[in-house]
This record gives structure tokens, sequence and C-alpha cells, in this order.
């Protein structure tokens, strides 16, 4: 996720290894403002992840499954995503779920009105609210197909942008407090990946914190598998498995006979709940 949407041409996929899925409660205090009455279990994986654009074949898969790594995030829509993603069907989330792997939902959403390049879908200051409903019913749509259920996180990915253009800013946080307020009204967890220095600190520094994601997805590119000790927001920010931290990109790696070039990612937050 360097090129989550900077080069659309690639996305990778998140995946936790070292520690067994447990159940954990909703999070932190962010979720408990989530509009349905009655939520199920938060499924929490602890370990390593990979991301990576498209997501890799059942075989590839099943070779992948070694104990290193034990989650994958998956691109599983909007516009801006920037691989087709022909093995990524309800058949093959049920498949790799039964294997043992922990999947993590990634949703490329509308980009900020201020950012560099091009996007299939921007945000503007007037369509920002309708835009961000509009896309977390399509997120949930798209989970629900591929059999995430409710209770499921999905993580909005925000690309780098100028968070000192106050305009541009104030979209992105409208847009970003409707996408999630449509999500949770539909139970499903609302997550964001973003770059510590841009997109992510815009949330981590907002004031106002109505609205705003419950899981933080951030990008820091120091090679430390850690969502602890280099955790560049206050303490009290995103606490009681809620974090994931992308530490390593583009690393062309052989398991089991299959290669892949992914990014790397710590975790210890919630993932989907399938089967």
């Amino acid at each position: 996720m360097s090129s989550h949407r900077q080069s659309r041409k690639r996305r990778y996929v998140t995946w936790g290894v070292a520690g067994v899925a447990v159940v954990a409660g909703a999070g932190i205090a962010a979720q408990t403002s989530m509009a349905a009455t009655t939520w199920p279990a938060q499924k929490t994986f602890t370990g390593r992840a990979f991301d990576t654009c498209a997501a890799p074949s059942l075989s590839a898969m099943k070779a992948w499954h070694t104990g290193f790594y034990g989650a994958a995030a998956v691109y599983i829509g909007g516009k801006n995503r920037g691989c087709a993603q022909p093995n990524l069907t309800a058949s093959w989330v049920k498949s790799v779920s039964t294997l043992g792997w922990k999947l993590i939902p990634l949703y490329v959403g509308a980009q900020p009105p201020c950012q560099t390049g091009s996007s299939p879908e921007k945000i503007s200051a007037a369509t920002a609210a309708s835009l961000g409903a509009s896309d977390a019913a399509d997120a949930v749509a798209k989970a629900t197909a591929l059999g995430m259920k409710a209770g499921s996180p999905v993580y909005l990915d925000m690309e780098s942008y100028d968070i000192t253009n106050k305009a541009c800013n104030d979209a992105v946080l409208t847009y970003v407090r409707a996408f999630d307020k449509a999500l949770r009204a539909k139970t499903y967890r609302s997550g964001y990946y973003g770059f510590t220095s841009s997109s992510a600190k815009a949330i981590a520094n907002a004031t106002d914190k109505t609205d705003l994601p419950g899981n933080m997805w951030y990008a820091l590119w120091d090679k430390t598998n850690t969502t602890t000790s280099d955790w560049p927001f206050a303490a009290t920010q995103w606490t009681n498995h809620s974090r994931g931290h992308q530490y390593m990109v583009n690393s062309k790696e052989t398991i089991g006979g299959v290669t892949i070039t992914v990014d790397r990612d710590a975790w210890d937050g919630p993932v989907a709940i399938t089967g």
C-alpha cells in the first residue's frame, strides 16, 4: 500500500501470523457509538500480515500457509481499486478461511480532491457526504457477497494528500464520517488505512472524533514489525486490538515454491468473520 492507490497497478494483501485468532470486544471507544444495538463479537488476529495487489490463487495460498503469515488483506471493491480480482470469490474466501487464513477487507473508495494524479472517483465538498454513504453501502454489499459477515471490519483506503489544505481535508473528513456511519449502521466495523504523515494523521488529529474509524492501519515503512514501539499517535488512541502497521513494501518473497511481491504488516486488530 505504498501502492494501495498511489500505484493502481498493485494492491496488497495483509496477513497475520504469530498468534491464534481470538474473540475480543468492540475495540476502542469510537466503536461504542455504532448504530446497531447488538454486535457480533469481534474476531481479532495478532501477528504478521501481508497485502498484495490481486488476491493470490488458492494454490498459492496453500503454499504460503506455513505459519510465517497468517492473515491477508484483500481488496473487496471501490472504484479506485487498482487490480482485477479473478481469484476473489465467495468460494475462495471460504476455502482460504478453512485453511486457517484470516482476511482483512480493504475498500479503495473516493480519494481527496487535492490529491495529485487522476482517480476514477474523487471527493468534492458537495458530494463528500452522499459519496461516503453510497460507497459504504457498496462496501457492505461487496463484503456480504464474499461471505464476510456482519461484525467484520472494512478498512477504507485513503492515500496521501496535503492535509494542510483545509478545504481538502474537511471534504475528506466529511466523506470518512459518512462512510463510517453508514458502515456501522449495517453492523460492519470501521477501519482506515492511511499514512502517518498525512491521511492517517488527519484522522488522529481531528478535534471532532464523531464517526471516525474505530481501527487504524498506519503506513510507516520503518521495517519494524510492531504496532506499539513506533506508534506515531497518542498512546490512548486505537488501543484494545485496533491497530495494523504496514512496515515494509515491495518485498519479493518465495514461500513453498511460490513467489509473490508483498507489503508486510504487523497486525493486532479485527479481521473478517467468515464461515
